[in-house]
């Protein structure tokens, strides 16, 4: 005896497949549009205002030298902003622009930054917040390289313009370049690029210079980097304020 046993057609199957296959084709095309069409506004964007004059000036931390560079353009330019990403110590840097005679009042000082990519992650939304479409990022020639390339992917992706000042160092930096610490800072940037799009973090420590409490760090005892030449003012303990 025998028993037909219902062939169950493979068709539907195959049919629901093709249209999940549409489906995800349809979404990627869409993403890929929606992408191209950000890249080409941002791109006008970016070179509209690179004819503009600079609104900022952004220190990366590292050296003492950036700072004393930086008194001078405060100088010349006295209603530009200027934000330095964990750089000296507050009472250091202060005395620097006291001695160069440059005004503190447009000064910021960020310190939650422990890396080059955190100076970018916590500069790009106090920049934001001050409405700035080009900045000039201050650093040192060995560093050059690799902040310059991560400010314009991060940077760049927001519509600000990046243009550089490059400072002259004495001796040989802490910090050490490699290609290797070059690509992945670029390749981390460029995924922040992307998701600082909607995520923008908050330094609790952002401090204006003219803020600076020079009586407690007096109290507190500080040391400068010796490039400064600022030994006459540095405390190396609360007793040498005697």
């Amino acid at each position: 005896m025998k028993h037909n046993f219902p062939i169950r057609s493979s068709i539907p199957k195959k049919r629901k497949f093709r249209k999940s296959g549409r489906l995800l084709q349809n979404i990627a095309l869409a993403i890929c549009i929606l992408v191209a069409t950000w890249l080409i506004i941002n791109t006008i964007t970016l070179v509209s205002v690179s004819y503009q004059s600079v609104d900022a000036f952004f220190v990366l931390g590292g050296s003492i030298r950036r700072e004393i560079y930086v008194t001078q353009l405060a100088k010349q330019y006295p209603q530009t902003p200027i934000l330095i990403s964990r750089g000296s110590p507050d009472p250091c840097i202060w005395l620097i622009f006291q001695r160069e005679s440059a005004d503190l009042r447009n000064v910021w000082l960020e310190n939650c930054a422990n890396s080059t990519f955190d100076n970018f992650y916590y500069g790009l939304p106090i920049l934001r917040s001050w409405g700035v479409h080009k900045v000039k990022l201050i650093t040192s020639g060995s560093h050059a390289i690799r902040s310059k390339l991560m400010a314009q992917i991060i940077f760049g992706s927001h519509g600000i313009w990046v243009e550089s000042d490059v400072v002259q160092e004495q001796g040989i930096p802490g910090n050490q370049e490699s290609w290797l610490k070059t690509g992945l800072d670029v390749t981390r940037s460029l995924f922040w690029a992307f998701f600082s799009q909607v995520i923008q973090p908050q330094c609790s420590q952002v401090t204006r210079l003219i803020d600076v409490d020079m009586s407690a760090w007096k109290q507190r005892g500080f040391r400068c980097e010796h490039q400064g030449q600022l030994g006459q003012y540095t405390l190396k303990n609360r007793h040498d304020y005697n």
